[in-house]
């Protein structure tokens, strides 16, 4: 034991300190008082907490690190959510909290709710200690009170890599100094009240991974520069006032997964190079004017998992290609201009769980299994299309309100009429009865009306 003691103690006196026996600088440890006193009142934090970084009596909320000086330094910060301390109802934005010079991470979540505040920066000088060059992750969020501009100032923190400023009440353009803060991964402006145009220069973001500016007043084109971020995954604009089409430029994007431009004034056509966003897996684009027929291409991007095209103008036939998207849980083309029958194949897309393809002008028989149409249950909605009925005979009407009719003479109000059973074609002088006859009961109307009275009846 006397000879482990004599090879240990030499070796602790190599170390150069001990995180128990360090301190906290006095200059830091008073703003660190400040910042809590402006924010929180559960207690008294000089007499409860004298030492924040002090293990054992470290603030909730609080973490330090010991820095090259041998002192502990604030690192992170969290307010108003979990075991963190509550902010106080008249709280507002400490700028101050910017002066901690080893700062990385801030979070204020619901903590502004009361008296109006704004994001600001303390007035420094050169020799002033600030948190411009350390802070990487700043996250003010659900701030109802957090009002004004986002200040041009953000571009200070030029070591950024998180900047979630949502669900808060800024207005304003969103500055375009936010554009050199080149090492962001993720930027996040949603559900403000932002205006103006989106940064024309935001494809100066190259490392940005998430971008969402959904739920603004933004307005103007998608800036041809977004095709500058390679490395983008998700991209929401979604609830906005954009127009124009999406820009070619889209084609670079080769690792977006979900992209969202719902609720938007975008038209026209998506351009060739979407269908090469072959890891796209949701494409959220309700509510647009498209006014366009459904393209077909779409069935290139076999990865999807939500299609949401509802609302949008769109024509034509339902394509055949949709039939190829085997990964698809949800898709979404109400309220359009649809025209023809379902494609067959839909049925056989084994991870659908949502399908609604209501208030369109389909028409035929529906030609879904009673499996796929069990499997869905409610999230199968059909109806407001006045030409589709299900075939009594598959067994499952009576078991599922898809919202049409039975075929023939059975249908109910939301289902085939008999004038859209009939159909009188043209050809070479011959009258091709459909619907009824291909359904079976031609023989019924026969012997109903007798041969005279059915063509009284075509007439």
């Amino acid at each position: 034991m006397a000879t482990f003691l004599l090879v240990l103690v030499p070796i602790l006196s190599l170390l150069p300190f001990s995180l128990s026996t360090l301190t906290m600088q006095p200059s830091e440890t008073e703003t660190s008082f400040q910042v809590m006193e402006s924010m929180s009142s559960d207690r008294d934090w000089r007499v409860s907490n004298p030492d924040p970084c002090s293990p054992g009596q470290s603030w909730p909320g609080i973490e330090c690190k010991p820095g090259s000086d041998n002192f502990l330094h604030v690192t992170r910060l969290d307010f108003g959510f979990g075991a963190n301390p509550k902010c106080m109802q008249n709280a507002t934005f400490p700028s101050l909290i910017f002066t901690l010079p080893h700062l990385q991470s801030l979070f204020l979540l619901n903590c502004f709710n009361n008296r109006r505040t704004s994001l600001s920066f303390p007035v420094l000088n050169d020799t002033s200690p600030n948190s411009y060059n350390s802070l990487q992750q700043l996250s003010l969020k659900s701030n109802p009170s957090l009002t004004g501009r986002i200040p041009a100032e953000i571009s200070f923190f030029k070591s950024l890599q998180v900047l979630t400023l949502s669900q808060n009440n800024f207005s304003g353009n969103i500055p375009d100094s936010i554009t050199s803060l080149t090492s962001l991964v993720h930027l996040d402006l949603s559900y403000n009240s932002l205006t103006g145009a989106v940064p024309v220069h935001i494809g100066q973001l190259l490392n940005l991974a998430g971008l969402d500016l959904s739920y603004n007043f933004l307005s103007g084109s998608i800036p041809t520069s977004i095709g500058n971020l390679g490395q983008l995954q998700k991209l929401d604009l979604s609830s906005n006032k954009l127009s124009g089409t999406i820009p070619e430029a889209v084609r670079s994007l080769s690792y977006l997964s979900f992209l969202a431009l719902n609720n938007n004034k975008l038209s026209g056509k998506l351009p060739n190079g979407f269908y090469q966003l072959h890891n796209l897996q949701y494409f959220i684009m309700d509510d647009n004017p498209m006014f366009v027929p459904l393209p077909s291409e779409i069935g290139n991007l076999t990865r999807l998992q939500e299609l949401r095209l509802a609302n949008s103008g769109y024509s034509g036939s339902i394509p055949i290609s949709f039939t190829l998207l085997t990964n698809l849980s949800t898709l979404s083309l109400e309220n359009n201009k649809l025209t023809g029958a379902i494609p067959v194949g839909l049925t056989n897309l084994g991870k659908m769980y949502h399908l609604n393809l209501s208030r369109n002008m389909l028409n035929g028989v529906v030609p879904f299994t009673a499996g796929f149409v069990k499997r869905l249950g409610r999230n199968l909605d059909l109806s407001g299309n006045t030409g589709l009925c299900i075939n009594g005979s598959d067994g499952y009407y009576d078991r599922a309100d898809v919202g049409v009719g039975l075929c023939g003479g059975n249908a109910s109000s939301t289902g085939t009429s008999l004038n859209s059973a009939v159909e009188n074609e043209s050809n070479g002088g011959s009258i091709r009865i459909l619907g009824f006859c291909q359904f079976g009961i031609c023989s019924n109307i026969m012997g109903a009306l007798g041969f005279w009275g059915l063509c009284c009846y075509l007439l």
